[in-house]
């Protein structure tokens, strides 16, 4: 996968693409990280990239041009059309079904703005997608770009030692993740559930199962609603609440 990352402040990506599983991926093949600096597109001789709003009002305003040129000019080094992603609190909230779906593209242009916000133009002829972090406001976009990026790199194939580390995880199943335990079995009293001591795997990945709706149930019980449980899984979750 390529990917490019158009932002004022490249020197941010230095630690985060030099560091863990991004570097891996980089290492196996797997991903290419570009950082432009999209100052570099102005075609202002004092490389201006923002200006007054019209109408008035506070903050300054992302102009058209440099994005639209430094995206052009990212474009024409691909055949395929890419991805271009606009981070931005009016976008979709970020999903593990986001990152899952972004993962089988080629290409991502990451967008990150800082200011006031973005001339309109640039999402209505520019960008293919508006992704917000959550429900408030960070300063620019990079922070929410790094998120982002490392959520995908990390479930393309061969970037995790363990392939089926990904398809356990909080959210890609649908629910929450089961505990997890290591050694030792004893630690100041506290020990490891006995089933999981047992090495009868059947027990091991109902338990597993069950764990994970028992944690969803008290976190997120919202998740539970868009999901479909086969009928053992709502046996054991009518278990779970009336143990509760």
């Amino acid at each position: 996968m390529k990917i490019d990352v158009l932002t004022l402040f490249p020197e941010m990506f230095t630690g985060v693409f030099g560091s863990s599983i991004l570097k891996k991926a980089e290492e196996k093949q797997a991903a290419t990280y570009n950082v432009v600096n999209f100052r570099e597109f102005s075609d202002n001789k004092h490389g201006t990239v923002d200006d007054y709003p019209y109408g008035g009002g506070a903050g300054m305003v992302l102009k058209a041009q440099p994005i639209f040129s430094a995206v052009e000019h990212l474009q024409e080094q691909t055949e395929k059309k890419p991805r271009v992603i606009l981070l931005c609190p009016q976008g979709e909230r970020y999903t593990q079904r986001k990152a899952e779906e972004l993962a089988k593209e080629d290409h991502l242009i990451f967008v990150c703005g800082h200011y006031e916000g973005y001339d309109e133009r640039i999402r209505e002829h520019v960008v293919t997608d508006e992704i917000s972090l959550g429900d408030y406001v960070l300063t620019g976009g990079e922070l929410g770009a790094m998120v982002i990026i490392d959520s995908v790199v990390r479930l393309l194939p061969g970037v995790l030692g363990n392939e089926d580390s990904p398809i356990k995880d909080s959210h890609s199943s649908g629910l929450l993740e089961h505990p997890h335990y290591t050694r030792p079995y004893d630690f100041r009293g506290y020990k490891v559930p006995d089933t999981l001591m047992s090495g009868n795997h059947k027990l091991i990945e109902e338990w597993r199962m069950k764990e994970s709706l028992r944690r969803t149930w008290q976190r997120r019980p919202d998740m539970l609603e868009h999901i479909e449980l086969s009928p053992q899984e709502k046996k054991w979750l009518e278990e779970i609440i009336s143990e509760e």
